[in-house]
């Protein structure tokens, strides 16, 4: 430390012996001993050792100027901090220090701005990538507004923390590790509330990505106001360029990653198989209350029954349980399997980013098929998924779902196809649940909307609790859709409202 000659006022110096000793302790990276001479031991040794630990200088260098008496027991004194940071190169700023005679003995009065001029109560140094990272993009080239699907920057560290910032984290960089720089941070968030020094930007290249933000900002806007977990995904049927995937809240992207059971949006793989089994839309199709298969009651929703002569294109339209369940006997071990995969179910997608891509086993007993008829037991799938089995209906083929193609190195391809005669009955089925049935909010839309509700129960309650679902598609664009409310009730009731509004707003 230097040595000043106004230092001879006694006073002046027995101040700067405390002083003295907490900015050697400090420059020796050790905080609680440089706290010992602090007003505050506890305050001063937190706030410390969080610099050093963000900063992790190699080098601290501290030089004590001019001190002078500011009244009777006070002195200040100003000083200087160079500190070699890896990452941000040699910093140096000038700060000040305040010395009390408290009780006969003098004390470094500790605050935050002791630390840096620029600290305030609550606030830290830290470091962070001064490089300036390249944008995750949307299809019209402009930044993304989707925050599950862009994910987060760490603050400090200036990677790729989660959704696609941390999956292409060396391409939005640019693959070398950005230069540092020093910043305050808020202690509690780690968030960066005001930069100090400036580094060298990095260079990194954009992510395309096919989100149309039209149709992004309906989806977003018609979550508005729900007040449980959901999510809208939405489609190109031709090519499986994924449109939209919203999220409420942000955070977990359950529009791509979540696993639920489906329920009756499921019923449309299930119609598929019976269709190719030679069930025609006017087949009888009896619909009782319940349906009882070894000792286990399956029922319709509220418990509805409809009237005799019902035939099949009712029981899909008014989403019938317990048909489907007694229909469970046309039906193999591994049929639902199979049709599923036609749809894409169960494959291994290459989307461009993390996906869950459903499965439908091969059924093991009659009640573990008489539940996976109406999309339960071990039946999963994620709202992603759902919106393309919606999206095969529209085209006739299944075309996996593509979130960024620059990044697609194999498509997956389903191992069967849909019969051509299969995919027109199951289009004119979920028109009819639109102008005839359970998906009725849609039926004064424009674009000639074709549907199916879903309310899937999960867990052990009674009753059970349930996820809301609709899926559809538009006859006259190329759209397909899906809406999950978590624990959101019933299909009809809760997620076609829903649905409304995206499709409303789609429509201007």
């Amino acid at each position: 430390m230097s040595t000043d000659t106004r230092d001879q006022d006694a006073e002046v110096a027995a101040a700067r012996e405390p002083l003295a000793a907490f900015l050697a302790a400090w420059a020796g990276h050790d905080a609680p001993k440089a706290a010992s001479y602090t007003d505050t031991p506890d305050g001063s040794a937190s706030l410390l050792t969080s610099v050093l630990t963000n900063l992790k200088p190699s080098r601290t260098t501290i030089d004590d100027g001019e001190g002078r008496m500011r009244g009777e027991g006070k002195a200040r004194f100003l000083f200087t901090v160079t500190m070699a940071v890896p990452g941000a190169g040699d910093v140096t700023w000038r700060s000040h220090a305040q010395v009390s005679d408290a009780s006969g003995t003098w004390k470094v009065e500790f605050t935050s701005s002791l630390i840096h001029p620029e600290l305030a109560s609550g606030q830290t140094l830290a470091l962070k990538s001064a490089g300036a990272r390249a944008q995750v993009l949307d299809a019209e080239g402009d930044p993304l507004r989707a925050e599950s699907l862009v994910g987060a920057v760490d603050p400090v560290s200036g990677k790729g923390a989660s959704g696609l910032e941390a999956r292409y984290d060396k391409t939005l960089s640019g693959g070398r590790k950005a230069a540092r720089s020093l910043v305050v941070a808020d202690r509690q968030s780690g968030r960066a509330v005001k930069e100090l020094t400036g580094g060298a930007p990095a260079e990194g290249r954009p992510v395309h990505t096919t989100i149309d933000p039209r149709v992004q900002s309906a989806a977003a806007d018609a979550l508005t106001g729900t007040e449980v977990h959901a999510a809208i995904v939405a489609i190109d049927p031709r090519n499986g360029h994924i449109l939209a995937a919203a999220n409420r809240p942000g955070g977990f992207n359950r529009a791509l990653e979540g696993r639920y059971p489906p329920g009756s949006v499921f019923k449309v793989v299930t119609a598929a198989a019976l269709l190719a089994g030679g069930t025609k839309a006017e087949s009888p199709a009896p619909c009782p209350k319940f349906a009882h298969v070894d000792g286990q009651r399956f029922e319709n929703q509220k418990q509805f029954e409809l009237p005799a002569g019902s035939t099949f294109a009712d029981a899909f339209a008014q989403s019938c349980n317990t048909y489907f369940v007694e229909a469970r006997d046309r039906l193999s071990d591994t049929e639902l399997r199979d049709t599923a995969q036609a749809f894409g179910i169960g494959g291994s997608w290459d989307v461009g980013t993390t996906t869950y891509d459903g499965s439908v086993p091969a059924s093991t007993s009659d009640n573990d098929k008489a539940a996976a008829t109406i999309g339960q037991a071990r039946v999963q799938a994620s709202p992603l998924v759902i919106a393309s089995v919606a999206a095969t209906v529209k085209s006739g083929t299944f075309s996996q779902p593509v979130l960024v193609p620059d990044a697609v190195k194999k498509k997956h391809r389903a191992p069967a196809e849909l019969d051509a005669g299969v995919t027109r009955e199951l289009r004119e089925l979920m028109r009819a649940t639109v102008t005839s049935g359970s998906a009725h909010a849609l039926r004064d839309l424009p674009g000639q909307p074709h549907a199916k509700t879903g309310t899937a129960e999960f867990g052990s309650g009674t009753p059970p609790r349930t996820h809301a679902w609709m899926i559809g598609y538009q006859g006259d664009s190329d759209l397909a859709w899906a809406v999950l409310l978590e624990d959101g009730g019933s299909g009809g009731a809760d997620a076609g409202p829903v649905a409304q509004r995206f499709l409303r707003n789609l429509a201007g």
